[in-house]
């Protein structure tokens, strides 16, 4: 399978459709909080190192705070909400720089993990369409 970085255009804030909620129901809180901490352990030493965590008390708090999210999102239980609010993902994100550059590695990473799960490609499509839509948001330089 392969998942496509879409282009970024500045200024262009497309329309984000959610995942599927068998991303939730098919691996379970377990599964998407294991997804996720992969993701920050590629993130950690990739070229984008130095927007996350070093220290590993903080570095798990941020894998905490963005399973809760995905969670939530992929239609499991709303920890998001509950222990942070409403999301409001560009304000957390915007003390730090992340360029377009930096969109591209942060889903590269996603790639490699997402192709490890054993999950329907469907399932999994739907997902990357949301992360790679979902990540032109985050874009603020």
């Amino acid at each position: 399978m392969e998942f496509k970085i879409s282009p970024y255009f500045p200024g262009i804030r497309p329309n984000v459709t959610l995942p599927t909620h068998q991303m939730f129901h098919l691996l379970g809180e377990d599964g998407m909080r294991k997804m996720v901490s992969d993701h920050y352990d590629l993130i950690v030493q990739s070229p984008i190192k130095d927007l996350f965590p070093k220290n590993p008390v903080a570095l798990e708090k941020a894998k905490e705070h963005s399973s809760d999210f995905f969670i939530q999102i992929c239609g499991g239980p709303d920890y998001f909400n509950q222990n942070r609010g409403m999301p409001q993902l560009n304000r957390r994100h915007r003390p730090f720089p992340i360029s377009a550059e930096g969109r591209i590695e942060w889903l590269k990473c996603y790639q490699q993990v997402l192709e490890k799960l054993d999950l329907p490609n469907e399932v999994k499509q739907s997902f990357w369409n949301y992360l790679d839509v979902f990540s032109k948001w985050m874009v603020n330089t």
